[in-house]
């Protein structure tokens, strides 16, 4: 499952979430005994095979205090296990919001405004304080003009998320191996935008696994560009599969970059398990990365 497909089924899924199983009603009263040092979080969209219940609850015996990437109709579930949604999914109307027709478009704007207000209302009454948002794909669009085209569309949001307190995040990915021609992969690029828009209701979300690929020094680059990040994702390099001995990156040394920099926020697991047991290689990367 990619995360694009998730997103298409996602609304359906959560009108019919079934009840808990009960392997997994037996895990919420496990103590996790983790450092706390990390705010450990998991996109939803990597576990389509386990119910959002049952993920909840494992989540929350191995350490989860987030779950990343659910839409308003799911808040309620991950409430119910004192957790919350660390990144809440964005909105998408007539095929504009996702990854590949997104900010960087003006005639998107029109759309994509009004659709993102309700979102940032959503996403505040819910008491959550992260929503994602993408550039787009270039489609022969240069990057000196998306810069400025996200920009212009974004200030037309970002006095209502300063009002509601909601940080809008737009994501880096890779346009090498899986988000061919997406214009946000870069750390420079992105780090212009957040200083063009000059609000700390505007971030990044670093995703370690893209940048990677994309850009590599990865402790250094956190080091010296922590004040655009808000967000962190993992992912195992290659492949985006689990971040253990088979990648490589060090994940430990990589937290520890992050603390350095007195990051408060969450860092959200978004590897594909390609174990049969998903839920026992989430529980490996969050000891993995606790530290």
């Amino acid at each position: 499952m990619t995360r694009r497909n998730f997103i298409k089924s996602a609304a359906l899924a959560a009108a019919a979430t079934p009840l808990l199983s009960k392997t997994a009603r037996a895990q919420v009263t496990t103590p996790a005994n983790l450092k706390g040092n990390i705010h450990h979080s998991a996109c939803r969209w990597c576990y389509g095979k386990v119910k959002l219940e049952d993920l909840c609850a494992a989540g929350k015996e191995m350490g989860l205090v987030a779950v990343d990437l659910l839409n308003p109709s799911e808040f309620e579930t991950v409430k119910k296990y004192g957790l919350v949604c660390s990144m809440v999914s964005n909105p998408t109307i007539d095929g504009l919001g996702g990854i590949t027709k997104a900010w960087n478009r003006v005639e998107h704007h029109d759309k994509l405004v009004p659709a993102y207000e309700q979102r940032l209302k959503e996403t505040a009454d819910a008491g959550y304080e992260r929503l994602i948002c993408f550039s787009g794909n270039r489609d022969g669009l240069d990057d000196q003009k998306g810069l400025e085209n996200c920009a212009a569309g974004l200030k037309k949001i970002l006095p209502l998320a300063e009002k509601l307190k909601v940080t809008l995040c737009m994501e880096l990915l890779n346009s090498k191996r899986n988000h061919k021609d997406y214009q946000c992969d870069h750390v420079a690029w992105g780090a212009d935008l957040v200083k063009r828009l000059s609000s700390e209701r505007f971030k990044l979300l670093y995703d370690i696994y893209h940048m990677q690929i994309m850009d590599g020094d990865v402790c250094d680059t956190i080091k010296e560009n922590h004040q655009s990040f808000d967000h962190y994702h993992t992912g195992g390099v290659p492949g985006r599969a689990e971040i253990d001995e088979t990648q490589e990156l060090n994940w430990p040394r990589i937290m520890q970059a992050i603390l350095a920099t007195g990051f408060k926020g969450y860092v959200a697991q978004e590897f594909v398990p390609k174990r049969p047991d998903a839920l026992a290689s989430l529980r490996q990367a969050v000891k993995i990365c606790d530290v």
